[in-house]
């Protein structure tokens, strides 16, 4: 048994920013791809990567190397990106912490050989003893190499499909030190490489690997369908070797590798094997298809001036802690390569050590022609990877990956506005899917980040996640005859009465008068009378007092403000605003006991639970209203505050003339504000299809769309989804049984949209419950106790006795 102390002759002489001079003269240009979120590229996106990956490197200089690596290894999650100030947020991070994934990082590396020589010995040693290695100058034949380099990288980067990040020198060292130190932590090893397994420190190696034309079948694609995700009724798209990415859940590493040669040189080679193959076609049917695939290949080569023939060399390095799992894991990816009608090669003693140390960027010039398949650029590169892990954002909302219900960060406010333009919000769901858990998590998670809710609710779902933060929340319930202590004509001076305030003002009593033709010269008219009102009456604003004050004057009014008739009927407002004050039918709504504004305005959140109100359209529509002036003088008071004003159960308000409208003023009024407007819905037809609502969906950036039995069809056509949307909605599936309770979620943020999974801890979904027992029995324990963390860890306590 031989080994390998790669510290005494390490393959690295020097880095100059991502530019690596190897010890044996090749010089390698190194980057770290950032690819797109697995289960969210459909079957054209693969097409359209292929391409751009071709039309990349088809110009690049003749001798150059690339060499695209997967590395894949299990981790367990650490959580470090999660918040944990909250009672919530540190049930959050201890529920994850640990738990197992599958971590990816590619890289893709540009290698400019030492003299431009590609043709390898058999089995050459990269650790071979070299004096001083090769002193590589940065010279005009590198300088070269790197603008091409810099040129193709430029090309990807600008289809804004995938991103190719120059590597740091320290990356590029760890990099190296990760693989020949076979992965171990805490320690330096050796490479043992004996006749079994090589083994590295902890860990045990095994290759597989695609070395000539005769390992592939058929057909060679740039992607296939995804078995476990298709049904009859749509069709989900993987890469065509998807399934030995991601998919194969082992530590592992896939290595795509190739020489862009001379094409008239490796032309001769492919004719070659044409006429060998030829004569032993009767010996084998392999032979057979193999003679037709290398006759189609150069059929294509010599019809398609764009093609470029190129040698690959592919190979999977997998490892393991137990020699003995090596055997299952070969098994494994075998599996998967038989599906895709693909004969492996799986070397042993000589061959393994060989693949295994010259798949390091700075070898990859050792393979020999033995080691390599010919054929056309394209071919090579449908084997190439192009999706990974879900990706997180560095702040946002907190859902879960497809893959291991581990956290994911989503930012959906988007600050910089990379992704949207609005940050605006619709939830669309049937009863009982989880509308108002999705709502709570999301509205939750805004709250601890600092922003002001203002929540319009007639269903009573958010006041245990309220209660939650006994001194920053109000709840504000309609009763019978009692109003909500909103007094929208209150000023706490005359700078108060600022031209914005006189606006809201204004419309807050057109709407009130119910007035159908509001003109310019009405608006002026109010504008006149509220200014009139103020400088005589110097204190205890309200409607009554405004009223009253019109009342005493209706005779001179018009002529004391020269005013038009036309502009303001006197009658007309005191008959129409009889109604609300006095002994009115809905004077109540306006009694001024204490002006509670300033109260609100100490609140980050603000529950009005109309429940009580959601069957009178009066009240609701005059609710509304003075919701709307508290929230204009209090919660928009500060632009630079962050606000999010939520309507659930939306549909039950439209059932009422103008409150549409008035939402849609909201979505007009929010551009000015740093914030969002969302609605629960549950369906989009719930929505009339008309200019309004038109003009409130045009402005809803984000989507969230859990199951939904009866389809998606009607939400696809009027938020214009695409197909893989579609396909994505479709394939949407709970999981509500187990240890891992999830719910999946479709969101879209602008054009990017993927399936997440919504999995909590049993405190965060305690804190989200709004009806059945174990929501009565948590609101028992807080009557008792008078506080909600208690009540959520009493009752968690008394569920594990249980069990």
């Amino acid at each position: 048994m031989s080994k390998i102390n790669f510290n005494t002759c390490h393959p690295i002489l020097d880095i100059q920013n991502h530019v690596v001079f190897a010890n044996n003269g090749n010089v390698v240009l190194g980057y770290r791809l950032e690819l797109a979120e697995v289960y969210s590229l459909s079957e054209s996106d693969f097409e359209e990567l292929h391409g751009i990956w071709f039309q990349a490197f088809k110009s690049m200089p003749k001798g150059t190397v690339i060499h695209k690596q997967d590395m894949y290894q299990k981790r367990g999650y650490h959580g470090n990106q999660l918040p944990k100030e909250t009672f919530l947020q540190r049930a959050t991070y201890t529920y994850f912490k640990g738990r197992d994934h599958l971590q990816h990082h590619s890289y893709l590396f540009f290698v400019l050989p030492l003299d431009n020589k590609l043709n390898a010995s058999k089995y050459v040693n990269p650790f071979r003893k070299v004096d001083k290695g090769y002193h590589r100058k940065l010279d005009v034949q590198v300088a070269s190499f790197i603008t091409a380099v810099n040129d193709a990288v430029s090309y990807i980067n600008n289809t804004r499909r995938m991103s190719v990040v120059p590597m740091v020198a320290q990356s590029i060292l760890d990099h190296t030190n990760d693989y020949f130190n076979g992965f171990n932590r805490d320690f330096d090893t050796d490479i043992q490489l004996g006749k079994g397994p090589i083994a590295i420190g902890d860990h045990y190696f095994d290759v597989m690997a695609l070395t000539n034309e005769r390992c592939f079948g058929n057909t060679v694609q740039s992607s296939v369908p995804n078995d476990k995700l298709r049904t009859d009724d749509f069709v989900f798209h993987q890469g065509f070797l998807d399934g030995i990415g991601l998919e194969l859940n082992e530590n592992h590493i896939i290595n795509q590798i190739i020489y862009l040669d001379d094409k008239h040189k490796w032309m001769k080679t492919l004719e070659k094997k044409m006429e060998e193959l030829s004569k032993s076609s009767n010996f084998g049917t392999r032979n057979k298809a193999v003679l037709q695939k290398i006759r189609h290949i150069v059929d294509q080569i010599n019809q398609d001036d764009t093609s470029r023939i190129i040698r690959g060399h592919t190979n999977l390095v997998y490892w393991h802690s137990e020699a003995d799992q090596l055997k299952r894991i070969a098994s494994q990816i075998k599996a998967v390569f038989k599906e895709l009608d693909i004969l492996p090669y799986h070397p042993m003693s000589e061959e393994r050590k060989h693949y295994f140390l010259n798949s390091h960027p700075c070898h990859v010039t050792h393979f020999s022609n033995e080691d390599m398949y010919v054929t056309d650029l394209k071919h090579a590169l449908c084997l190439f990877i192009n999706n990974t892990n879900y990706g997180s954002d560095s702040t946002g909302i907190i859902f879960n990956d497809r893959q291991y219900n581990i956290p994911v960060l989503k930012d959906v406010w988007d600050e910089g506005k990379r992704r949207i333009k609005a940050r605006n919000f619709a939830i669309f769901a049937p009863t009982g899917e989880g509308k108002s858990f999705l709502a709570n998590n999301i509205l939750r998670q805004y709250f601890e980040d600092g922003v002001r809710l203002v929540i319009i609710d007639l269903g009573g779902s958010y006041a245990k996640f309220a209660k939650l933060y006994p001194d920053q929340h109000i709840i504000l319930r309609y009763e019978p005859g009692k109003n909500l202590g909103i007094n929208p004509f209150y000023i706490s001076g005359e700078a108060d009465l600022n031209p914005e305030r006189l606006e809201d003002l204004t419309l807050f009593l057109l709407e009130l008068m119910a007035e159908n033709k509001v003109t310019k010269a009405k608006e002026v008219a109010l504008k006149k009378i509220l200014l009139y009102y103020y400088g005589y009456i110097r204190k205890d604003h309200s409607l009554a007092s405004l009223y009253n004050f019109v009342d005493r004057r209706k005779d001179t009014l018009i002529q004391d403000l020269k005013l038009q008739e036309s502009d303001f009927n006197v009658y007309g407002f005191l008959h129409i605003l009889s109604e609300y004050v006095d002994d009115g039918l809905y004077s109540f709504l306006f009694a001024v006991d204490e002006d509670q504004s300033y109260i609100l305005e100490d609140k980050r959140l603000i529950v009005f639970e109309l429940d009580e109100v959601k069957d009178n359209k009066e009240i609701l529509s005059v609710m509304l209203k003075l919701i709307k002036s508290a929230i204009l003088r209090t919660i928009w008071r500060n632009r630079s505050q962050r606000g999010i004003i939520l309507f659930d159960e939306f549909a039950k308000q439209l059932k009422f003339p103008n409150v549409l409208e008035s939402v849609e003023y909201y979505y007009q009024a929010i551009r000015k504000q740093n914030g969002a407007i969302g609605i629960v819905l549950q369906s989009i037809n719930q929505l009339p299809e008309n200019a309004t609502a038109a003009s409130i969906l045009e402005n809803t950036q984000v989507i969230y769309s859990l199951r939904n039995e009866k389809g998606y069809d009607d939400l696809q056509r009027r938020l214009h989804l695409s197909c893989h949307d579609l396909n994505q909605l479709k394939s949407i599936r709970n999981n509500l049984i187990g240890n891992q309770k999830y719910t999946e979620i479709f969101i879209k943020i602008g054009k990017e949209s993927n399936v997440f999974r919504l999995e909590v801890p049993p405190e965060v979904y305690a804190a989200y419950l709004t009806d059945g027992v174990e929501n009565g029995e948590i609101m028992d324990l807080y009557d008792q106790y008078g506080d909600m963390e208690h009540a959520i860890e009493t009752f968690i306590n008394q569920q594990k006795k249980t069990l």
